[in-house]
């Protein structure tokens, strides 16, 4: 019996507005990048966190693991039915198919350590993950829509196999960024010129905003995936360069080290950049013909002796400086052209690349002044070192001349290089190239025009500006040396002269002091372009800046703005339902919480859980609204325990009434991601989840009716094939690789037998009416557990008494139901027959009555006259002594129906009518001495329902010892009069039609001990037994009549009148005078029968 009298737990409020967010959540005191380790170690392969729930690790192998064609289970009959009407479908469509394309997998990273884990992680996936890969149209736009779906899936692959520890975090956050770049590129080159130009632009965005997104997990790879790297002792000489020193204080400083990463990620995807655009073009920057930098129009310009005072008088390269004069115009247009090219690829961290263009376009000079000392790599990172080794034409150098300052030479030649030619109007590329090797951030920004360029200018000047004022410790000429630390802080002293040995501070005042002032800049310098600072309100740039700047939380407020449901509809600046944001949000949370799990705050943790979980419940509900079930449950179990079970729950019942498939997708995902059962009272359990679903399918749903209430009935008697359809989530079978799997599946179909007794019990007590249309609900829940149960004896001990309980109760139901739907059937064929003069039939129609009501004959015999045990056996002994006091109590939710079937509405007269009706059913004797309480009430839920509730005390035989009576003792009579319509002091008639009855042991202050099944199991003998009866006298009349001499009659009147059998107590006065009155009918028919045969045998 089941017992649900407490309230579910109500769902979790929405997280509360961004404004009154407490002050702990402040974004200063998160964004400090000491407290939370924004360079760490690189992190060993094992993941787990103890903020997220369980992950149900010891299941990897049954999620990761597909072999291409099927998926490992038992065999279901529905799900079998499917398979085959869907292979049909499918094989009729092969000759439309010319083919079908999947999502090319994401290739893994080449920089990624040791991959061998990752890749078979990788490859493999999930079987959901591999099940949702089908074959698409050829059309182009229904093959991007794939991919983008394709997209959501392999991010599911890879974060499952993160969070199983097959592939570290750090890991994962590199294959999220290269599955964006491939779905970008293959969203463009589908789209390319096969589309129209509407179309062609919304797949061109739709590209560029997973650049984007490649960009922001590429930052965040950067920032908190890349690990520290060690300076390795022995690329260090003795005494050491100004660059290896320039190394040490970027690997030790967190500022420069953060300029360090910005730098390295812009110029990384610069550089993927131009590998895309040469893979699309076929050509890529630098494409020259040799020595086409060389100014040959100019030589011949010079040759011909035309004075022009504008027109250089030499073409050495220093020319156009020291003589303020021009190039010819096409040479100084190539010029320009080759520049533009070297910003590019210096743009991209391609020093040599730009070297050796200069080189092959025959401006060996120009490559000089790219790459000093040498051709000596001077950016201060762990690659230049290793690149540069024990090279030792620096340390040479700065022997003579001292640590660092041949450095400052060179950063002042070409600041005076920017300047001057700045100052002549020279080319703006040339004059940027330079300022780039100086910092002179003013001669830079004119031609960033692009937020990455513009970021990575102010980046790397501001980096090259803290090294250069780290190596100015080594000058031992220069008297202010000591007021380098108070000018960083903004206190410049006015300089009397302006020289190589003063640098940096030509430059020093165009820098950020910290990375929120770098950021300021992009949003509002006047040295910007319009375009940047636009580009700060664009969604991904807004997240890098975070992201830059520490400020997680405040990253997380602005994610969970961007994805909640919101009343304000009219913002157009919300990207309401962007599922790209949402999938972004929700892993970017995910893997901040593996990063992040044993070094965070309190309110920092308290921030990531709540507002994270938000973000990850969006993700869930739009998965699910996408019909990909099969995904939900990787993020699902991530989720707090109470959001998790009520998410779930809210899902199966939305799913219900799909099909097979889906529902199974749904299930697989519930139980290969969560433990079955848990003892962690913080993390939900498939269990849990399932108890829930059972429980709320039997509540009262509140239903809309007509204004007549002619189909309130209807409606309610509709809703037990609602609760019938529940017992599928029992009746799955897990998939085999999942651990204890055949211990989980015997629980579930136990369960599945509980539960189906449950609803028997329910159901029979509303199809009394003898109507030939049968009751949906039995009959669905029996179709249901006939698959399951003819693998019983594999899965569960019969010698378990509980399972042996339940399985002879649900043999009996069987029993029961076989016989109710055989009856409806002959009263189908009688009523049909009666409907015709008894002329106009033909002996087959009446071949098939007599054969249909003697089938109902039999079956009903096989009931009642049961050799071993009695039908529905409620025989049972208390788990109570004597000595306690202890209550039962039988609470019920039924309808008030009148003879004709139709519903009554209730109100606070009838309720008191009736509860007064209820209490004459017993004498006073029993009312004192059992204490009964009879409660009745219009429901809360539905106004056309009452919520009825008995309780009293027990009694031996009734609550105490051994049940022997075998009926349900004093409530199950009370409300057996009820159901049966035999009320005195009501209107006379009105029954009560159940919706959901429960009864249960419960102490002093009403608290549940345990079910009383046996209450509810008598109450059933007690209705049902005499109406199998009454239903037989019935079918034997009409055998009567038709001419059977069989004593089918007599057999009845012997079972009753017996006073073993103990069924005469079961029949209300009113059931014993129909009994009585079909007993005389059938005698009279056999009466007329002897009679009609007398003559004959005369």
């Amino acid at each position: 019996m089941e017992v649900d009298p407490s309230p579910s737990p109500s769902s979790r409020p929405p997280p509360p507005p961004l404004a009154t967010v407490p002050s702990y959540f402040d974004p200063e005191s998160s964004g400090r990048r000491e407290e939370y380790r924004r360079y760490r170690k690189r992190l060993s392969s094992s993941n787990a966190s103890p903020l997220l729930g369980s992950s149900l690790s010891k299941s990897t192998e049954a999620r990761l693991k597909y072999d291409g064609s099927s998926i490992q289970r038992r065999p279901n009959t529905g799900l079998l039915l499917e398979d085959i009407k869907q292979e049909a479908v499918d094989y009729s469509n092969l000759d439309a198919l010319e083919g079908s394309r999947l999502f090319d997998s994401a290739k893994r990273r080449a920089s990624l350590d040791g991959g061998s884990a990752s890749d078979t992680a990788f490859s493999s996936g999930r079987q959901a993950a591999a099940r949702t890969l089908r074959p698409v149209k050829l059309e182009e736009d229904m093959h991007v829509t794939q991919e983008g779906e394709t997209t959501f899936t392999m991010f599911a692959s890879l974060l499952d196999s993160a969070i199983q520890g097959s592939m570290p975090f750090p890991d994962v956050i590199l294959q999220f960024e290269r599955t964006c770049r491939n779905a970008s590129e293959s969203i463009r080159s589908a789209a390319a010129g096969k589309l129209r130009v509407v179309e062609d632009k919304l797949m061109k965005q739709k590209a560029q905003l997973l650049l984007d997104e490649a960009a922001s997990w590429s930052l965040l790879w950067y920032l908190y995936g890349k690990g520290n790297e060690e300076l390795p002792g022995e690329l260090f000489v003795s005494p050491t360069t100004s660059h290896q020193e320039a190394c040490r204080f970027v690997a030790a400083d967190l500022t420069a080290q953060l300029c360090l990463r910005i730098v390295l990620w812009l110029e990384g995807l610069a550089s993927e950049a131009l590998d895309l655009e040469k893979k699309v073009r076929g050509s890529h920057v630098g494409s020259y013909l040799p020595s086409s930098g060389v100014w040959h129009r100019t030589q011949r310009y010079l040759k011909r002796k035309s004075n022009d005072s504008s027109i250089v008088k030499h073409v050495d390269f220093d020319a156009p400086t020291r003589e303020g004069a021009q190039l010819h115009p096409d040479d100084k247009k190539q010029d320009e052209l080759l520049l533009e090219d070297i910003w590019t690829l210096l743009r991209a961290g391609r020093l040599e690349e730009a070297s050796e263009l200069c080189r092959s376009a025959g401006q060996a000079w120009r490559a000089a002044t790219l790459c000093p000392f040498g051709g000596i790599d001077m950016f201060p990172s762990l690659d230049a070192m290793f690149k540069n080794g024990k090279a030792r034409t620096l340390q040479a150098i700065e022997l003579e001349s001292g640590v660092g300052r041949q450095w400052r030479l060179w950063k002042w030649a070409s600041y005076c290089a920017s300047e001057k030619i700045a100052e002549q109007d020279g080319g703006r590329y040339e004059m940027a190239v330079y300022a780039l090797q100086c910092s002179n951030l003013k001669r830079i920004l004119p031609i960033c025009t692009d937020w990455e360029s513009a970021c990575w200018a102010m980046a790397k000047s501001w980096l090259d500006v803290q090294v250069d004022l780290e190596l100015s410790q080594y000058q031992t000429s220069r008297p202010d040396e000591k007021q380098l630390d108070d000018d960083m802080n903004g206190t410049q002293p006015m300089l009397s002269s302006v020289g190589p040995e003063s640098w940096p501070y030509h430059v020093l005042d165009q820098q950020p002091r910290d990375i929120g002032a770098l950021l300021q800049k992009l949003h509002s310098s006047d040295l910007v372009h319009e375009t940047v600072s636009r580009a700060c309100r664009e969604q991904h740039r807004q997240i890098e800046m975070n992201l830059m700047s520490g400020n997680i939380a405040h990253l997380l407020d602005l994610l969970w703005s961007w994805v909640s449901p919101s009343e304000d509809y009219q913002n157009i600046l919300r990207p309401l339902d962007d599922p790209e944001i949402i999938r972004f949000g929700a892993h970017v949370v995910l893997v901040l919480r593996y990063l992040f799990s044993d070094e965070m705050e309190d309110e920092f943790e308290e921030k990531l859980v709540t507002v994270g979980d938000h973000i990850i419940n969006t993700y869930v509900r739009y998965l699910f609204s996408e019909q990909q079930e099969e995904l939900v449950g990787v993020y699902a179990s991530q989720l707090e325990r109470d959001l998790c079970i009520d998410l779930f729950v809210e899902m199966m019942e939305l799913r219900l009434n799909s099909s097979l498939h889906t529902m199974y997708k749904l299930f697989l995902s519930a139980v290969e991601y969560l433990p079955f059962s848990s003892t962690d009272a913080s993390k939900a359990c498939f269990e849990e989840i399932i108890e829930r679903v059972l429980s709320r399918s039997r509540e009262t749903k509140p239903i809309k009716y007509d204004e007549d209430l002619s189909d309130i009935a209807q409606k309610h008697h509709s809703q037990s094939l609602q609760k019938a359809m529940a017992i599928q989530w029992l009746c799955f079978t897990p998939p085999p690789s999942i651990p204890d799997f055949q211990m989980i599946t015997a629980k579930l179909l136990t369960r599945a037998l509980m539960h189906s007794n449950t609803l028997f019990r329910e159901f029979s007590l509303i199809s009394m009416r003898r109507v030939p249309e049968l009751p949906a609900g039995p009959h669905k829940l029996l179709a249901i557990l006939a698959e399951p149960l003819k693998q019983k004896e594999n899965l569960f001990s019969l010698e378990d008494p509980e399972v042996s309980d339940n399985l002879q109760e649900f043999e009996d139901w069987d029993e029961y139901y076989s016989l109710d739907a055989t009856y409806r059937s002959w009263l189908r064929v009688e009523m049909e027959n009666a409907a015709v003069s008894p002329e106009m039939l033909s002996a087959e129609e009446k071949d098939q009555a007599v054969a249909a009501a003697r089938e109902t004959l039999e079956l009903a015999f096989l009931l009642l006259f049961k050799d071993e045990r009695p039908w529905l056996n409620a025989v049972e002994s208390s788990p109570f002594e004597s000595s306690e006091l202890i209550f039962l109590e039988l609470h019920a939710t039924a309808t008030l129906c009148l003879p004709s079937g139709e519903c009554m509405l209730p109100d606070a007269t009838s309720c008191t009518a009736l509860t007064s009706a209820l209490y004459s059913t017993v004498s006073e004797e029993d009312v004192l001495h059992r204490q009964l309480k009879v409660d009745v009430q219009v429901s809360s839920k539905d106004p056309c329902c009452i919520e009825v509730a008995l309780r009293c005390v027990a009694a031996e035989g009734d609550g105490y010892g051994l049940h022997e009576a075998n009926d349900g003792g004093l409530l199950a009579a009370i409300m057996a009069a009820g159901f049966k319509g035999e009320l005195n002091r009501f209107q006379p008639g009105v029954s009560m039609e159940i919706s959901r009855i429960d009864a249960w042991y419960s102490d002093v202050n009403g608290s549940v001990e345990s079910t009383a099944a046996y209450i509810i199991r008598g109450l059933c003998r007690r209705c049902c037994l005499p109406e199998t009866i009454l239903r037989s006298m019935q079918a034997s009349i009409s055998l009567s009549e038709a001419g059977d001499s069989l004593d089918y009659c007599d057999k009845l009147v012997e079972l009753i009148a017996s006073s073993e059998t103990g069924i005469m107590h079961l029949f209300s006065q009113q059931q014993l005078q129909e009994f009585l009155l079909f007993e005389r009918e059938c005698f009279l028919c056999k009466m007329e029968l002897e009679e009609e045969q007398l003559p004959a045998d005369g």
